[in-house]
């Protein structure tokens, strides 16, 4: 018997040192930082499935063309009323064919829960309206701005917050070139510099440049092209995921977001890159943002609300992810998301704008037609 209880007892000691070893080693990696861990502040998403709110009146969304947060975190909304489908706006024809749905006004405004506060928007007296919506800013007077993407569309438009008409910039019923200073072609988006009250605008669809204008009267300031320097307009060679950087802007200047530290992002689509400047169009350094396999990656940007805003967020609607991106030197922390249409998921994810929270909403165009929010995990965040 004393022998028995000496081998069990020196089996007991080899078992605690086995394990002391063991739980050693777990705090020791559980101590080291992961090789591919996001940096401190990086924040983890995850999708509320339940915003927004179910809509009033038997509105339906179409194409999600423009997304916008504004100085009391609600979020605007602009879409493609012209883009649902006849069946699925049966309950607006006249006898209706069906029960469901009507289609939405193309300015919404949400408040933070996901209920509609008001919408309006459409053609109407003493303006035009574009024939394809495209992109919406709200600037620091709580005015709305949006643009169009249609073929005929040359005009950005200025609204009060409650959709009286205020400004139009461009030329009513015509189009220019990259190097016209009264006329635009297919705006694609708009910010506007708080400091200097100019409004930049990506035009962006046609053309091939970003050009500033006063935001109060509409009085021509300057523009550029890629690389700061005079548009070029000519004829786009297909991408290339192994040639040099273009020294054009590809098919789409797609954003144009204005840091608080007073520099212009500039989203070039089909080049997957960011090209950053000073407000006067000095070009300061580009980035790459997604695979390089694939082009059409950089569709929107918005920042991380920190003092220094440590990050962005990228909407890559070609490849159906949302990227987190280290603001300085651009490099990519996480991909979020796949191509699907549960929620979570991304189907052409276009636009996207970030609360002071941390929260971000993201809109969805083509056959996506939805708007999704995603709230921050974690105790790292900004």
């Amino acid at each position: 018997m004393q022998r028995r209880n000496t081998v069990y007892g020196f089996i007991g000691i080899l078992v605690a040192l086995v394990a002391l070893s063991c739980g050693q080693q777990m705090v020791e990696e559980a101590a080291a930082p992961a090789a591919d861990a996001p940096p401190p502040g990086a924040k983890h998403y995850q999708v509320d499935p339940f915003w927004p709110q179910e809509l009033p009146d038997n509105w339906l969304m179409g194409q999600v063309i423009g997304v916008a947060v504004d100085s009391r975190d609600h979020i605007w909304v602009l879409h493609r009323p012209l883009s649902l489908t006849p069946r699925e706006r049966g309950a607006a024809d006249d006898p209706p064919t069906a029960d469901c749905c009507v289609p939405a006004p193309p300015v919404i405004e949400f408040d933070p829960a996901g209920n509609v506060v008001q919408a309006w928007g459409g053609p109407a007296d003493g303006y035009e309206w574009p024939s394809s919506e495209h992109g919406i800013f709200i600037d620091y007077k709580d005015n709305v701005w949006i643009g169009g993407n249609g073929d005929d569309d040359g005009l950005v438009l200025k609204f009060s917050r409650d959709g009286n008409f205020l400004l139009h910039i461009g030329t009513p019923g015509e189009t220019g070139d990259s190097h016209d200073v009264q006329r635009l072609h297919s705006p694609a988006d708009i910010g506007v510099d708080p400091d200097a009250n100019e409004v930049y605008i990506a035009d962006g669809y046609t053309n091939r440049r970003v050009i500033v204008f006063d935001a109060d009267n509409g009085e021509y300031k300057r523009h550029w092209g890629a690389y700061g320097r005079s548009p070029d307009d000519s004829p786009l060679d297909p991408y290339d995921p192994n040639a040099d950087p273009s020294p054009i802007f590809g098919d789409t200047v797609h954003c144009v977001v204005l840091s608080a530290q007073g520099l212009v992002y500039v989203c070039d689509r089909m080049n997957r890159r960011l090209q950053i400047f000073e407000k006067d169009g000095t070009f300061l350094h580009e980035g790459f943002i997604g695979r390089q396999m694939a082009g059409t990656s950089v569709w929107d940007i918005d920042f991380s609300h920190d003092d220094n805003q440590t990050f962005l967020y990228n909407a890559d609607g070609g490849n159906h992810y949302l990227w987190s991106v280290r603001r300085d030197g651009l490099d990519n922390i996480e991909q979020i998301g796949r191509r699907g249409r549960n929620a979570g998921q991304f189907e052409s994810p276009h636009s996207l704008a970030i609360d002071s929270h941390g929260n971000l909403y993201i809109g969805e165009t083509l056959d996506g037609r939805r708007m999704q929010k995603f709230v921050p995990t974690g105790a790292q965040g900004l």
